[in-house]
């Protein structure tokens, strides 16, 4: 992801940051921290140039400093648009949250949207749409009145087997990517960190790669299934914990989840796993990333 805000706003400024973009490129993260340094003395309010002084100097292994730099990146944007709070936890100076900044998943894929499906197919090699949709039809062959896309991720996939089709996501860019497909019939903008409908009962709800954004996963399926009719379908996919028992924030500020925390999380919330499948979900620096696919149903309420 590129700096949020690209320029500082003063040409000297930008021209020093520019070279310590140089510099860290040739190897020379130190150096190329100390120049930035000096461009945030010209643009001290550029929350952005903190925010990459921390990266610097992080890969110049000066934690500390990328914690100070990180912390001011916070103060200048309290949102956090640019996730330094999950750059302080990753580095162990701020507690694990057990959520991302909503600001900063929205700003990641409103930034991402124009690019989004070349490079998530294109580059990472990404079939989870392909793969939930085999694993929805083995399950019931028969086509669903209403399915809700959390993430807006499935809906080309999903659009032959449902009657109607709602799209919710936290981008308006994403939300606009979508609406220009023409395949849903309802588009909303929804924080799924909180994410409630009180309208009509849905009968399959799929959240393709997007439980990685979100981390704790109680409040999210607990949402879901109340979304669902008595005997309804969630199909979701998580990336895999390598042991554990929960979820843990991951280098590229993703959320991994352990299989023995999904089953328990969807027992909890009274769902019947009918799948669940080991898989490459997509592919980071050429390496496979591994994850579980998931279909369960809510089981009838007693």
């Amino acid at each position: 992801m590129k700096p949020l805000q690209a320029s500082s706003g003063y040409l000297t400024a930008d021209r020093r940051a520019d070279f310590a973009e140089m510099l860290l490129a040739s190897g020379e993260p130190a150096q190329a921290a100390e120049l930035l340094l000096g461009a945030l003395e010209l643009a001290p309010q550029w929350a952005a140039g903190w925010f990459r002084l921390g990266e610097m100097q992080e890969a110049a292994r000066f934690p500390d400093q990328a914690a100070q730099a990180w912390a001011m990146a916070m103060k200048l944007d309290p949102a956090d648009r640019l996730g330094s709070a999950l750059k302080l936890q990753l580095i162990g100076h701020a507690p694990v949250a057990v959520a991302p900044p909503s600001a900063f998943v929205e700003t990641l894929f409103d930034h991402y949207a124009d690019s989004f499906e070349q490079s998530l197919v294109g580059k990472l090699r990404y079939r989870m749409p392909e793969f939930l949709e085999r694993a929805i039809r083995a399950a019931s062959p028969s086509r669903f009145r209403l399915a809700l896309d959390l993430g807006c991720g499935t809906g080309e996939r999903l659009r032959p087997i449902v009657d109607r089709l709602e799209g919710y996501d936290i981008s308006s860019s994403m939300l606009r990517k979508a609406r220009a497909k023409g395949i849903y019939d309802r588009l909303s903008k929804s924080d799924l960190q909180h994410f409630c409908r009180p309208d009509a009962k849905a009968d399959l709800v799929v959240a393709a790669d997007v439980f990685i954004y979100v981390g704790a996963l109680e409040r999210i399926v607990g949402a879901i299934a109340d979304s669902l009719v008595d005997e309804g379908l969630c199909a979701f996919s998580v990336e895999t914990l390598a042991g554990g028992d929960a979820f843990a924030l991951l280098p590229s500020r993703r959320y991994a989840h352990s299989e023995a925390y999904v089953r328990r999380v969807l027992a909890d919330s009274g769902f019947a796993i009918l799948s669940l499948e080991s898989t490459t979900i997509r592919h980071d620096r050429g390496e496979p990333v591994g994850g579980l696919a998931v279909i369960a149903r809510r089981r009838p309420a007693e």
